[in-house]
């Protein structure tokens, strides 16, 4: 046994695919065609040529990965059905915020055309009217007597809102917001057509062009810019209903907190909305303040048509001394 190599050096036998062929043609391997057989099925196919027998046989990616890959879908409804606590309970809620957020872009819609419908029938007060309500007083001066008056009525209109939602339900609810918006809206826009006359800056054209160019600067929350056509060009555009959702959306957002019940909802709707009008025409009179035309400059103007069938406002907007 010199010529040997030591048993501890000795690598470890492993049958060869030759080797393997062979067992059942009179090798070592067994003689019967059943566990012959059996044993060929168990070695993998030789697909590189001999030498790659050693690696293993390959695993298929494609079922791993489809196995790794769970039914999210049956899990959540599996859960759903488990545990009605949890995961319905979620569904519901998610359901019911996409619900309530299509059924207020439906409302801001209904309200943009009844705004829209409103607008011509709001009752405007030309500068000589106003200067013969408040005889005496400066553009200023009457601007502010103006907006004191409209914050009152818009105060007015939040603090009926409120005491009406004591018993909150609902339906009722967009039903308020809606009344509320409607009539803040009618009496801003009174305002801001006041304004312009005011400060003489009264849009040219007929009653509805006029309420259009005043229902956009309440929508833009800018004063109408008369000596550039395009202004009152883009005030006349279909863009304004797009503006006037966004606003209207933003107004209901802002009024919810007026729905709270026990009376509370009423001194907060008064408190926001005199806020948000008193906001509204310090900017309006900011724009309208660097195009000012003075009283003396000012020519000779008609007076305003007013609207057939007039949109009742409350008295506290005339604000006459």
């Amino acid at each position: 046994m010199a010529g040997e190599t030591p048993f501890r050096k000795r690598r470890p036998w492993r049958r060869h695919g030759h080797e393997a062929q062979q067992d059942g043609i009179g090798g070592t391997g067994p003689a019967e065609g059943g566990h012959a057989s059996a044993e060929r099925s168990a070695v993998p196919p030789d697909h590189s040529g001999g030498s790659d027998d050693e690696r293993g046989r390959t695993a298929s990616l494609e079922v791993a990965g489809a196995a790794a890959l769970p039914d999210l879908a049956g899990q959540r409804e599996e859960q759903d059905r488990a545990d009605p606590t949890t995961g319905g309970r979620l569904h519901a809620v998610k359901r019911g915020v996409r619900k309530s957020g299509e059924s207020a872009r439906a409302l801001a819609a209904q309200l943009a055309d009844r705004i829209i419908d409103t607008a011509p029938r709001v009752p405007v007060r030309d500068l000589a009217t106003l200067r013969r309500q408040f005889p005496g007083l400066g553009p200023e001066e009457l601007a502010d007597k103006l907006v004191t008056g409209a914050c009152r009525g818009t105060a007015t209109v939040g603090a009926g809102i409120g005491a009406a939602a004591m018993m909150p339900v609902p339906p009722a609810m967009l039903a308020e917001l809606a009344a509320e918006v409607t009539g803040v809206a009618a009496i801003e826009m009174k305002l801001v057509a006041e304004l312009h006359e005011v400060y003489g800056l009264r849009p040219p054209g007929n009653l509805g062009q006029r309420s259009t160019a005043y229902l956009t600067s309440w929508t833009e929350e800018r004063g109408i810019d008369v000596t550039r056509p395009t202004t009152l060009n883009a005030a006349l555009g279909g863009q304004m209903k797009r503006e006037l959702r966004q606003q209207i959306m933003k107004r209901m957002a802002r009024n919810l907190p007026n729905l709270i019940p026990f009376m509370i909802g009423a001194a907060v709707g008064a408190t926001m909305n005199r806020r948000d009008t008193r906001k509204l025409a310090d900017r309006i009179r900011n724009d309208l303040r660097k195009q000012q035309i003075p009283w003396d400059r000012l020519p000779a103007l008609p007076p305003l048509e007013q609207p057939l069938n007039p949109a009742e406002l409350p008295k506290e907007i005339e604000g006459r001394p």
